[in-house]
């Protein structure tokens, strides 16, 4: 598929999560260009050399910052279809996309679109991470926490100048003359001590991100996958029926599948390589097995009190207040006399589908308070550990 960047793409910017983002990397990247010029100023070939270094670290943070964001994940075409109208059993219909599903590809609810081979949807760059911008997404992750652990020496070097050898630096102008260069007061060190909790912050936060980017990339895998092949592992099979990954190609080819000398990923975002053995829906049946199975474990709830959506819903009592589910997803209202097929609980809450929606228009799925609703056929029973995977994975494909 051809990258292509539609500069349109810009209003991502206008959102909480890239502005926070662009603060950090240009407020350490400023504070740290004033210690450099305090610790080691440009007035020798390895002073120019060490700025000429950390400016790079900039402009390499800020270039596969703007790409991820600007190049997108790449969107399966609304209303596709495989080319076979007999593949269509294998796949997963998608009603606000009005096509179905691509191999690998799942509905983001904040985008709007299905998403090729989604890993899942990133606040910093205010759309997915997936099969297009996946390359770009992981060097970012690389050169921001490279980039800070630098920051973050050169703020020591100044904070320990400044506590342990005074306030005033000089640089030598001759062999006699001494010239201050800048002067540091207390609230420079203010500002300079801010600087550092975000540069450690987010050398040890962006950090472990990268180390979980790239173990999923060793193992051709992305975020919803391995909840997948979690439930994958759980699921009751027949004798001799063993689900095998069809993606794993060995980790070197792994790696090939994403990093390229080209600098994009292979394929189409569509057809992907797979095993011997495997075809291009063993994964997908697999899916609609797990879906199947969760829809015979759901419950039908009727609504006996309204809700109204809120987040912290107070006359529904302070329990259910102090127990909210840690995740973005959505909360549904409900009015009395609709039903919920819920497939999960948490605490005081439960998390279903409204039965009674609108005729063709996208699921109504999301939280509500269990004192809202009386169970119709019976309590949720299921093993605790399948309650788990349905909660991380629905975080992210639903």
């Amino acid at each position: 598929m051809t990258q292509k960047i539609d500069w349109r793409d810009l209003r991502r910017l206008c959102h909480w999560g890239p502005l926070v983002a662009l603060f950090i990397i240009i407020y350490c990247y400023v504070m740290g260009v004033g210690c450099i010029l305090i610790w080691w100023p440009p007035v020798t070939a390895a002073g120019v050399a060490h700025l000429i270094m950390y400016t790079g670290w900039e402009l390499t943070i800020l270039y596969n910052f703007f790409y991820a964001m600007l190049l997108g994940p790449g969107f399966v075409p609304l209303g596709w279809k495989p080319e076979k109208a007999a593949d269509c059993q294998f796949l997963q219909y998608c009603k606000q996309c009005k096509g179905y599903k691509a191999p690998r590809s799942h509905h983001c609810r904040k985008c709007k679109r299905c998403v090729m081979k989604m890993d899942h949807h990133c606040p910093w760059i205010n759309t997915c991470c997936g099969h297009l911008n996946h390359t770009r997404f992981i060097l970012f992750l690389l050169s921001a926490p490279l980039g800070c652990l630098h920051a973050t020496i050169v703020y020591g070097c100044t904070m320990y100048r400044y506590l342990y050898l005074g306030s005033t630096y000089y640089y030598l102008l001759d062999d006699n003359d001494l010239e201050p260069l800048i002067e540091v007061d207390l609230y420079f060190f203010a500002m300079l001590f801010f600087a550092t909790g975000l540069s450690i912050g987010v050398t040890v936060a962006v950090g472990i991100l990268f180390s979980i980017q790239m173990k999923i990339v060793l193992t051709n895998q992305t975020g919803i996958e391995t909840w997948i092949l979690d439930k994958a592992k759980d699921r009751p099979r027949l004798e001799g029926d063993k689900f095998v990954y069809p993606y794993h190609l060995g980790w070197w080819r792994n790696l090939w599948e994403v990093f390229t000398w080209q600098g994009r990923p292979r394929g189409d975002g569509i057809t992907w390589t797979v095993l011997d053995g495997c075809n291009q829906y063993t994964l997908t049946v697999e899916q609609l097995l797990q879906k199947e199975d969760k829809r015979n474990r759901s419950v039908e709830f009727a609504i006996v009190d309204n809700y109204g959506g809120s987040w912290f819903p107070i006359t529904k009592g302070i329990r259910v207040c102090c127990c909210i589910p840690c995740t973005e997803e959505p909360r549904i209202k409900v009015k009395r006399g609709d039903v919920v097929m819920v497939t999960r609980a948490y605490r005081k809450w439960l998390y279903g589908e409204k039965v009674t929606r609108i005729k063709d228009g996208p699921p109504e799925k999301g939280w509500f308070p269990r004192p809202c609703a009386e169970k119709i056929i019976n309590e949720l029973h299921y093993p605790p550990q399948n309650q788990t995977a349905d909660y991380e994975h629905d975080k992210k494909e639903d």
